[in-house]
C-alpha cells in the first residue's frame, strides 16, 4: 500500500511544481511589465507571497479550514456511537490515536478531513449523522482516515495555498489594469506587448492552476476509497453512503471553494459541467466499484477498478496487490435499520446541536423536548403538546454552610442522562451522563456551582 501512496504522491509533486511554474512564470510577467529588468523581481514577490500563505497554512491552515466550515469540536460523550467509529478506524488503519472530531450544523450529508503535523481532525455534518447507518457512517470515517493516513489531507492544503498565490496575484493584476496602469503605461510607448502578455497570464494562470489543484484532489478519491473497503471490510457501507451524499451534497451551504474539494463528495460539483473541471471521480463509477468487489482487499478493489474504468491504467501498483492478502466482507452491522432507531438517531442530533448551541433542553411529561433560548428570562415555558407550564431548570442560590449570609449557587439533578440548567448570569451549563464532579464552574461568569446528583 505504501507503495501506491509513494506512487500517488510523486504524481501530485509533479502537478505542484506545474503549479509553482505557473506562479513563477505569472510574477516573472507581471515584473517585465512594470520594468524590463523588473521581471526577477516579480518572480521573487510572487515566491514571498506563496511563503507568507504556506507559512500560515502551516501554522493555523486547518483550523482556519475548521473555522471556515463552522464547525465545532465534540467529545466522546456528545456522540458516543461517532467517536466509537472513529477509534475503530484509527485502530483498523493503523493511524495511531484517534483524531479530533468536529460537527458541523448543516442539512446537507458530508464529511471531510484536515491535518497539520501531529494535529489530525475529522469534520462531519449534522445531516450526515441524521441520514446514514453505523456501516454507512464507518464508510464514510474509513473514508476520510484513508485520507489522513495516505497524508492527503496535508498535500491538499499544500496545492490549496498554491492556488490561492496564484489567484491573488492575478486579482492585483487584473485591479490595477482595471483602475488604467496598463493605459498610463501604453501611453507611455512602454511594453505594451509585455502588458498585453502579463494581462493575459492573469486570466489563464488561475485557470490551469484550478485544473492542476482539481487533477490533485481526483486522484487522492479511488486510494481513499480502496482503503475505506479494507479498513471496514464493508464496501457496500460507503456505497451507500455516497449515494445518500450525492443525493444531498448540493445542499451543504457555506462551502468554499477551496474547501468544497477536500468534501468526501464535492458539494459544488453540480457547477462542473465538464469532467475535466471535477474534484471527484463520478459518483456513479466508484459506486460500482466498490459494488463490484469481490472481497474487501485492496486486489479486489483493483481488479472492480479495471472492469469498470475498461482496462485504462490501474488505480494500485503490483507491489501492493502482491503483497495484499484476501479479506472477506462481513455481513452487515443490521439488516434493516427501523423506523424508530433512525428516529431515535436524528432526536439525539438535534438535542447535540441545542446543546453546542448553548439551548436549555427540557422534556415535558407528555415526552415533547422543548429547546429554549438563553436569552429567555421566563422562570417557565408553557409546552406546544399538552399546554402543562415546564419550569426551565437553573442552579438555585442556598446559604453557605460556613457563612450563611453569603448564598451559593446548588443545582439538584433530577436524571442520570443529559440535563441543561442555567446559571444566575444566564448562561447555559450542560451535564452529561457520566459527570460525577461536585461542583461545576459557570464559563462566563466564573461562579462555582454545586452539584446535587439524582438519587433515583
Amino acid at each position: 500500500m505504501w507503495a501506491a501512496i509513494r506512487r500517488n504522491r510523486r504524481r501530485s509533486w509533479v502537478l505542484v511544481g506545474c503549479m509553482g511554474a505557473i506562479l513563477l512564470g505569472f510574477g516573472f510577467l507581471v515584473g517585465s511589465a512594470v520594468a524590463p529588468e523588473a521581471g526577477w523581481l516579480g518572480m521573487l514577490a510572487a515566491s514571498g507571497l506563496w511563503l507568507v500563505l504556506w507559512f500560515g497554512a502551516t501554522i493555523e491552515g486547518d483550523r482556519v479550514l475548521l473555522m471556515t466550515a463552522g464547525a465545532q469540536r465534540i467529545g466522546k460523550e456528545d456522540a458516543p456511537q461517532l467517536w466509537n467509529i472513529v477509534e475503530e478506524m484509527s485502530i483498523a488503519s493503523g493511524l495511531g490515536g484517534p483524531p479530533d472530531v468536529y460537527l458541523i450544523w448543516d442539512p446537507g450529508p458530508n464529511a471531510f478531513a484536515v491535518e497539520r503535523g501531529r494535529r489530525r481532525s475529522v469534520a462531519v455534518t449534522s445531516g450526515l449523522l441524521e441520514r446514514l447507518s453505523r456501516d454507512e457512517l464507518q464508510g464514510v470515517i474509513g473514508h476520510e482516515i484513508g485520507h489522513i493516513r495516505n497524508r492527503d489531507s496535508s498535500f491538499m492544503t499544500l496545492a490549496g495555498v498554491m492556488l490561492g498565490a496564484i489567484v491573488l496575484l492575478s486579482e492585483a493584476v487584473l485591479r490595477v489594469a482595471w483602475w488604467g496602469g496598463g493605459r498610463r503605461r501604453s501611453s507611455r510607448g512602454g511594453h505594451a506587448a509585455v502588458f498585453l502578455a502579463a494581462l493575459a497570464a492573469a486570466i489563464l494562470a488561475p485557470f490551469f492552476a484550478r485544473l492542476l489543484y482539481l487533477a490533485c484532489s481526483r486522484r487522492r478519491e479511488h486510494l481513499a476509497d480502496a482503503c475505506a473497503a479494507r479498513f471496514t471490510r464493508y464496501p457496500e457501507g460507503l456505497a451507500s453512503a455516497l449515494e445518500k451524499i450525492a443525493a444531498g451534497a448540493s445542499a451543504v451551504g457555506g462551502a468554499s471553494r477551496v474547501l468544497a474539494p477536500m468534501y468526501i463528495i464535492n458539494p459544488l460539483q453540480s457547477l462542473a459541467s465538464f469532467q475535466l473541471f471535477s474534484t471527484h471521480p463520478p459518483t456513479e463509477e466508484r459506486v460500482k466499484i466498490l459494488r463490484g468487489m469481490a472481497g474487501a482487499g485492496y486486489s479486489a478493489y483493483e481488479e472492480a477498478f479495471r472492469r469498470v474504468r475498461g482496462g485504462k491504467r490501474p488505480c494500485l501498483d503490483e507491489t501492493t496487490l502482491s503483497k495484499d492478502t484476501p479479506v472477506p466482507v462481513r455481513a452487515p452491522s443490521v439488516d434493516r435499520e427501523s423506523r424508530e432507531e433512525a428516529v431515535r438517531r436524528a432526536e439525539e442530533v438535534h438535542d447535540l446541536l441545542g446543546r453546542l448551541n448553548g439551548l436549555v433542553l427540557l422534556t415535558c411529561a407528555c415526552g415533547v423536548k422543548i429547546k429554549v433560548p438563553a436569552e429567555m428570562k421566563r422562570e417557565g415555558i408553557p409546552c406546544p403538546r399538552c399546554g402543562r407550564t415546564r419550569a426551565v431548570p437553573s442552579a438555585q442560590p442556598v446559604p453557605a454552610p460556613e457563612a450563611p449570609s453569603v448564598p451559593i449557587l446548588r443545582y439538584e439533578r433530577s436524571s442520570h442522562g443529559w440535563e441543561s440548567f442555567k446559571c444566575a448570569c444566564g448562561a447555559v451549563k450542560h451535564l452529561s451522563p457520566k459527570f460525577k464532579a461536585p461542583f461545576v464552574r459557570c464559563d462566563r461568569c466564573g461562579q462555582k456551582i454545586d452539584v446535587v446528583e439524582c438519587v433515583a
